[in-house]
């Protein structure tokens, strides 16, 4: 029998009129029906989660509380949360194993985090006229915190944005992707098997055109942070007056390979991270950048280590490329390739598609204003562009719209600082490529890749608000 999810609204889980089908990525067969917010459930959950800020202030050890254990449910719960991660969104098993190890990181982090929300002494005796006065600050919760996360970490993405947000203060109302809601749902129970007292994590399930934009007009939420594409991401904050805002959104990640790089090293690297979770990541490596001195050894090496992966089944524990999140997007993925083609790229590997599934694939002989190069693939899909000179092929990588991260591949120190100073990126990899990532670290784009930094002690301070404290001390 196909399983039931309610949403989760006021510490009390929630039926609806309507339902939503959640499909195995893999089968396409129904794995799961979740509860469809309406109108007065988005209502219900915005106002449970400003009743929970306004009445019910937990200290900061309480937060640390709550969240360490949650950390600790979700190691207990691995297992289970994989397989529902592979399920409904077709990421193989091993990295969704991955996926639930570093969920549990982010909230042991946050909880730590916790305890660790500090102000600064303020030396206002320093200006003539108030040297009998005393300053600092405080960090103070925004209030209630709207929560709008992706479907291709379907829960540790939503851990960066929950854990910061409790450990803050605050109370969140998340609407996970309707793709992959589960993961959020089960997530939502080990939040109430921890004592996350009621109102604090509200879940609703939904349409971006509905729900989100619902949430968008809401002035009761005071900060939003979404991942998602560039597109909504401008909407949002069109949409949300001065509110606060954490946007992380696309990216096209660009890693250079200098004639002075490893070869194999950097081909089996980059091999690795181009293709996890189908390159549905928003960091996988999409243009790589090669020295023309070293562009066949690097091809060779390259293919070599893509030939190693395995394509299939993603609950099959040894698979390493598994389906899209659809067969519409695979679709999608597979009309670019054919537009490259016909524009003249060669395809050196891959190109075909199996329903939702498409084969690893690399081309090359690419121009600047093909889809492929110049858009945000989020596919299985690779570009090689040959380069001479360091500093024209990295004004060609600036070219882009985007800057989430990016990375290089060199023995040279020089040319290693020379590309960390003028790549235009958030974050940027020296002998590892684009996709490095771990949860404690400041993660951000700039241009249209984002706005605000996630990592637990980063996304607190975007979570707070500064307040200055003067004290006028009675003069002796």
């Amino acid at each position: 029998m196909t399983k039931e999810y309610q949403l989760y609204i006021n510490g009390e889980w929630t039926r609806t009129d309507e339902q939503l089908d959640v499909l195995n990525k893999y089968t396409q067969e129904t794995y799961g029906r979740v509860a469809k917010a309406a109108e007065k459930d988005v209502e219900a959950a915005v106002s449970a989660a400003e009743q929970a800020y306004q009445s019910n202030k937990m200290t900061p050890y309480e937060r640390y509380e709550v969240l360490k254990r949650v950390s600790e449910l979700l190691v207990e719960n691995q297992e289970e949360l994989a397989e529902t991660i592979t399920k409904e969104a077709g990421k193989p098993l091993k990295q969704a194993r991955n996926e639930v190890e570093r969920a549990a990181q982010t909230f042991e982090i946050s909880a730590e985090e916790a305890k660790r929300i500090h102000g600064e002494g303020v030396p206002v005796d320093a200006a003539p006229g108030s040297e009998n006065r005393m300053a600092f600050t405080i960090r103070v919760p925004v209030g209630v915190v709207g929560a709008i996360s992706p479907f291709n970490f379907p829960l540790n993405l939503v851990a960066h944005k929950v854990g910061p947000a409790i450990a803050a203060g605050n109370s969140v109302v998340l609407k996970p992707a309707s793709k992959t809601p589960i993961s959020s749902i089960k997530l939502a129970s080990i939040f109430h098997e921890a004592g996350l007292p009621k109102g604090f994590l509200n879940v609703v399930v939904g349409s971006g055109s509905t729900v989100g934009n619902q949430m968008m007009k809401d002035s009761r939420i005071n900060l939003y942070t979404f991942t998602g594409s560039a597109e909504v991401g401008l909407k949002l904050k069109q949409n949300t007056g001065i509110n606060k805002l954490i946007l992380e959104l696309g990216n096209n990640s660009p890693v250079i390979i200098d004639k002075e790089a490893d070869i194999t090293k950097a081909a089996q690297n980059t091999a690795a991270k181009s293709f996890a979770f189908a390159g549905q990541v928003c960091i996988s490596v999409q243009r790589i950048y090669v020295h023309e001195e070293i562009k066949e050894a690097f091809q060779d090496e390259f293919l070599k280590a893509i030939k190693q992966l395995k394509i299939g089944d993603p609950n099959d524990p040894e698979t390493d490329v598994g389906p899209m999140i659809g067969e519409d997007e695979a679709k999608r993925a597979e009309e670019w390739i054919e537009e490259a083609k016909r524009e003249g790229a060669t395809i050196l590997e891959g190109g075909t598609r199996d329903g939702a599934l498409v084969h690893p694939t690399v081309i090359t002989e690419v121009n600047p204003g093909m889809k492929v190069v110049c858009e945000e693939v989020f596919a299985p899909v690779v570009t090689l562009i040959p380069f001479s000179d360091i500093k024209a092929c990295i004004k060609e990588v600036n070219a882009s719209p985007y800057g989430l991260q990016g990375g290089i591949f060199t023995r040279n120190l020089d040319t290693a600082f020379y590309a960390a100073r003028n790549v235009e990126v958030g974050g940027f990899m020296i002998n590892d490529a684009s996709q490095y990532r771990v949860d404690l670290m400041p993660y951000g784009g700039v241009k249209d890749s984002g706005w605000g930094k996630e990592g637990p002690k980063y996304s607190i301070e975007e979570m707070t608000e500064e307040r200055l404290i003067v004290m006028n001390l009675e003069q002796e």
